[in-house]
């Protein structure tokens, strides 16, 4: 742009701390000048090689004549970097010593000659009246309502007095009771002279939706006239044989015809016979949530809210619940100074004995989240609010769950009967059985924020540090993978129980170390010496910028719990062993690729291989302005994710980068959680901030919820179905007061009409192409 000596360079920071030139410490938009040595560049070129910064520079550097060369900062990137270096000394002494042009030169010849001036000091003159004072006289508020005086008094006696309040009938007692109406005072009045008001107008916004495909509509018109036959021809056509034939064929199928018609409707509207969820009396059906059951704990829930819920995957009626302190979103994550007032627990409910809690973890700190094995129930693990990873065993306790409804028959006999009045009492008083936690992970080595989500690894297979997926053939689940704020991803290798049983000696070594009864010493040796196997750092790929995890979801995280007779107990006599990638195959076929909902708001896509080998490929969407807080994959559909944050929702289907397929307008509240129904693929429930449940079928409706229903008053913290039987279909819920509210999904939300399976796959599969189409056309008109 008109100066040739001038060469744009791109100063990283360890250049500006080796020459000096730290932008906004050693240089300034003001003071923008930098002399660099030319030994001092010569230096660098040979330390740095290629790496300096210079390179590009290095023959200028070399052929030129001065001693020290001069350095811009270039805080606007006028001429393209943050630094340009001129080349030539004349440049250089106009830049350090502009010349003084003409005009600066007479202006200093001016106030060269200018004289100064003696003080004089001012004079006062008569004020002439040009009628101000009246506009400011008739601007200016009296008040014009004499002012009502008002004078209480008492005795100095009954100062200090002590005063003592007792019920009165007020009916009874005379003067007891005075009544105060409001009345019209005739001896004023208040009239308004002027009023401020403002008004804005803003133009009329019209929302509006279609599906039909729109075709250009072109004019056409078409004149005829009919083709008349003579008599001689009528008479021909039909004393013709061929005539003949042609009724007589078809005559049979005419009769047949006009048979059906006679039995059978012509006019039915066969489409309103498809209605197979209208009821049979013609109305609407009725959809709702039937309340089943509260649990409420005033010992170790009082002033705490639900964080997570987890259904016992093989024991009915068994809900698991953890609770953290209520705090804000920005003490969520400042609780390194902050001491627990209260016990974190995790507590065990049954449907059978709603009063007493079935069994309680004891945890180092507050749980933000935990997950059940698939492979074995009694084995949980769970991540803390200060970053680290629990695992607890249960096996001991299974048989109590698992006894639940034999002991609440009990009670029930014994209280109607009323003979057996000890026996009350003994069951009633139970002290509730406490589980200590088996292995706790290294604090050094953990995160260094709430863990806000933990999933178990497939049981088909496994990683190794490499990050290459080996084949698990014993199918037990022993690898977790937790995200955290603090913009790391773990995965954690869990020991896998031995499935021969044990020798004496082995049963001899384990009664040597010290453990509490109490205490499964099942993983003894993980216990503050855990640490992950695999770190991934999020970052972007062409800045230092970090992403703050707070939801991960893997493709092959796809699975429902299931019930097996084979489950492996991790006993406290059985030994642990960790599995060996001896003779297994390496798994080429796995997806690898995981979305990540971020504390900002941005949905991430990226591959974990990837990420582990150092490179950085990840796709980024901005779609919701809060938090992410769920981040779900379809229980129908392995490649559809539906993510909640703020005030809307986006479903996303995996391998289409041009954004959401489906995304929802702003709501009226806050939205919280949200999980897909586990039996419908076009149904699933929101929970908002106002305690109310939004319920979305996409068969009815795709721009507003087809149902909501209130459920409490506090906020909605954590939802969960479940399935109980073909025939009974659950939803837990939690709000911000730490109860627990179990409802009955009806048979409209929980049993799927025919063909919706298809229907939602075709609706989905029209969204991503109306996506690529809207892609082509912007593509065209930016060609355009």
């Amino acid at each position: 742009i008109g100066h040739p000596e001038f060469f744009p360079l791109v100063f990283t920071t360890k250049t500006q701390e080796i020459f000096n030139c730290r932008v906004d410490e050693d240089v300034t938009e003001e003071n923008c000048f930098k002399l660099i040595r030319k030994d001092d560049i010569i230096q660098d070129l040979k330390a740095r090689a290629a790496i300096s910064d210079f390179h590009p520079v290095k023959n200028i550097v070399l052929e030129y004549q001065g001693e020290e060369l001069l350095v811009v900062f270039d805080p606007k990137f006028q001429y393209g970097q943050n630094f340009y270096l001129v080349a030539s000394e004349e440049a250089k002494e106009n830049l350090l010593k502009p010349p003084e042009t003409a005009e600066e030169k007479e202006a200093e010849n001016q106030e060269e000659t200018l004289e100064v001036c003696p003080y004089k000091p001012p004079v006062h003159k008569p004020w002439v009246s040009l009628g101000s004072e009246k506009e400011v006289e008739e601007e200016s508020v009296k008040d014009g309502v004499t002012k009502i005086k008002y004078m209480f008094s008492r005795v100095r006696r009954k100062f200090g007095a002590p005063i003592t309040f007792t019920d009165k009938n007020a009916s009874e007692v005379k003067d007891s009771y005075i009544e105060c109406t409001s009345y019209q005072d005739k001896a004023f009045s208040i009239k308004k002279l002027e009023k401020d008001m403002g008004v804005q107008m803003v133009p009329r916004v019209t929302e509006a939706s279609t599906q039909t495909t729109w075709t250009y509509p072109k004019n056409a018109a078409t004149q005829y006239f009919p083709r008349q036959l003579s008599s001689e021809e009528k008479e021909e056509s039909l004393s013709s044989e061929k005539l003949k034939d042609f009724l007589t064929s078809v005559h049979l199928r005419m009769e047949i015809a006009l048979q059906q018609n006679e039995i059978m409707n012509a006019f039915f509207d066969d489409w309103k016979a498809l209605a197979e969820d209208e009821s049979s009396s013609g109305g609407k059906p009725d959809v709702y949530l039937k309340a089943y059951q509260s649990f409420v704990d005033l010992r170790y829930l009082k002033d705490r809210t639900i964080s997570c819920i987890c259904w016992h995957p093989t024991i009915y009626g068994i809900i698991a619940v953890s609770a953290r302190q209520r705090l804000s979103y920005e003490e969520q994550f400042n609780l390194s100074e902050k001491s627990l007032l209260q016990q974190p627990v995790i507590l065990f409910w049954s449907f059978f004995d709603p009063l007493h809690p079935q069994l309680m973890l004891e945890c180092p700190e507050d749980i933000c989240c935990f997950q059940f094995s698939p492979s074995d129930p009694n084995i949980i693990a769970g991540g803390c609010i200060n970053g680290q990873v629990v695992l607890w065993d249960i096996s001991q306790h299974e048989e109590k769950l698992q006894n639940a409804e034999t002991v609440a028959d009990e009670v029930k006999m014994t209280t109607v009967n009323m003979v057996n009045v000890p026996t009350l009492n003994v069951l009633y008083n139970t002290e509730l059985p406490l589980v200590r936690y088996c292995a706790v992970s290294s604090i050094e080595s953990c995160h260094k924020k709430p863990v806000t989500d933990i999933h178990w690894l497939p049981d088909c297979f496994e990683d190794n540090q490499m990050g290459a997926t080996f084949e698990n053939r014993d199918e037990i689940r022993v690898q977790l993978v937790t995200c955290s704020p603090d913009c790391s991803i773990l995965f954690w290798d869990v020991p896998v129980p031995k499935l021969p049983e044990p020798s004496s000696e082995k049963l001899e070594n384990y009664a040597l170390f010290d453990t509490a009864p109490d205490v499964p010493d099942t993983l003894k040796n993980l216990d503050l010496c855990w640490k992950p196997l695999i770190k991934i750092d999020l970052h972007e790929s062409d800045t230092t910028k970090e992403y703050g995890p707070t939801r991960i979801n893997l493709r092959e995280l796809h699975y429902h719990y299931k019930t097996s007779e084979k489950l492996h107990t991790l006993s406290p006599q059985r030994e642990v062993r960790t599995p060996s990638s001896k003779n297994r195959r390496v798994l080429e076929n796995i997806s690898t690729g995981f979305f990540v909902g971020t504390e900002d708001g941005e949905i991430v896509y990226s591959d974990w291989v990837i990420e582990i080998k150092g490179q950085n490929h990840t796709q980024k969407y901005t779609i919701h302005t809060e938090t992410i807080n769920t981040l779900q994959r379809s229980p129908f559909f392995e490649d559809i994710i539906l993510s909640i944050g703020g005030r809307n929702f986006a479903i996303w289907k995996e391998g289409v980068t041009n954004g959401p397929i489906l995304q929802s307008s702003c709501s009226a509240g806050r939205n919280t959680v949200g999980r897909w129904s586990l039996t419908r693929p076009g149904v699933f429930f929101i929970g908002r901030d106002d305690g109310n449940i939004d319920i979305w079928d996409l068969l009815k409706k795709t721009h507003k919820p087809s149902h909501f229903q209130h459920i409490c008053k506090s906020t909605i913290t954590s939802i969960s179905p479940w399935i109980s039987s073909t025939k009974q279909h659950f939803l837990a819920v939690s709000d911000d007061l730490g109860a627990l509210h179990v409802l009955e999904i009806c048979q409209m939300l929980s049993h799927p009409s025919r063909n919706e399976h298809a229907s939602i796959l075709d609706y989905f599969e029209r969204e991503v192409n109306y996506l690529k189409y809207c892609e082509q056309e912007f593509q065209e008109f930016q060609a355009k």
